[in-house]
């Protein structure tokens, strides 16, 4: 019998933030990519339910949350993660983020060490400032309303060569046209983090796993956002950290490989635990 995931809501003074939540046990919150929302997990969710109690939000300007009315940083995201967590009475947890979510994880887990348990992260691009630069343009050039409507066909084309599913490919359009209309929080608060991320997370001490998704780093050199060699600085910061790549893994992974991403996950978390 499945386990139920339900949604609720938090209150701040800047909004209400969305999350999922299901499942017993040790907890496990897993934290978005941008421009998506805590749907990024849905396939993943149902199988760590059986195994922890998960929870995955929508970051502030994502999927159901609201519209923060001034742009988050990186730090105020972890800010996010931290009032959540008081809110459900969680004094320690396990963090998974993916791109954007990753880089909140990390810091969370270097302003609020004693919250995390145990890390992991997964693709975390090595920006430069070109590659920063170009982000930040691509997005802005990229979520614009268009009178005749072009733009939806632009985002469903956007990602054709790898998404796999036109069920796939619905829901990440649906969550890209949530962020249409509004700047983009999340690409301006990683733009103005990436450069100092390698020596902020030279601070991370708990065990740590870092995932890569090769096709999907591959596919970020292709577009001449980030070296795919430039991503090591990451296993540089976190020495102590284990690495694990997926081959074939694109930007979809989450949603295309859950049982083998979830595999991974509870090997690194059961052996941390023993």
């Amino acid at each position: 019998m499945n386990k139920p995931i339900k949604r609720a809501f938090l209150d701040t003074e800047d909004g209400q933030i969305l999350y999922r939540i299901g499942g017993e046990g040790e907890p496990l919150l897993l934290l978005h990519m941008n421009p998506r929302s805590s749907d990024e997990y849905r396939e993943l969710m149902s199988i760590l339910v059986t195994k922890y109690r998960v929870i995955a939000m929508d970051l502030m300007g994502f999927g159901e949350s609201d519209k923060p009315p001034k742009l988050y940083s990186v730090a105020d995201y972890a800010k996010t993660v931290i009032a959540l967590l008081d809110e459900l009475s969680i004094e320690q947890t396990n963090i998974l983020g993916n791109h954007t979510g990753a880089f909140v994880s990390g810091e969370v887990a270097s302003a609020y060490p004693e919250r995390v348990n145990n890390l992991i992260l997964c693709n975390v691009a090595g920006f430069g400032e070109a590659g920063k630069a170009d982000l930040m343009k691509r997005f802005q050039e990229g979520f614009v309303i268009k009178e005749d409507g072009s733009h939806l066909m632009e985002r469903w084309l956007a990602r054709s060569r790898y998404v796999g599913s036109a069920d796939l490919n619905h829901r990440w359009v649906l969550d890209d046209l949530k962020c249409f209309g509004y700047p983009l929080y999340a690409v301006w608060a990683v733009g103005n983090y990436c450069i100092d991320a390698a020596q902020r997370f030279t601070s991370i001490k708990c065990p740590t796993l870092i995932v890569w998704g090769i096709d999907d780093v591959e596919e970020f050199q292709k577009l001449g956002l980030a070296l795919a060699k430039d991503r090591y600085f990451l296993s540089q910061a976190i020495p102590h950290a284990k690495v694990v790549e997926f081959p074939d893994g694109t930007i979809c992974m989450m949603n295309q490989i859950p049982e083998e991403i979830s595999k991974v996950i509870i090997e690194f978390l059961d052996n941390t635990n023993v």
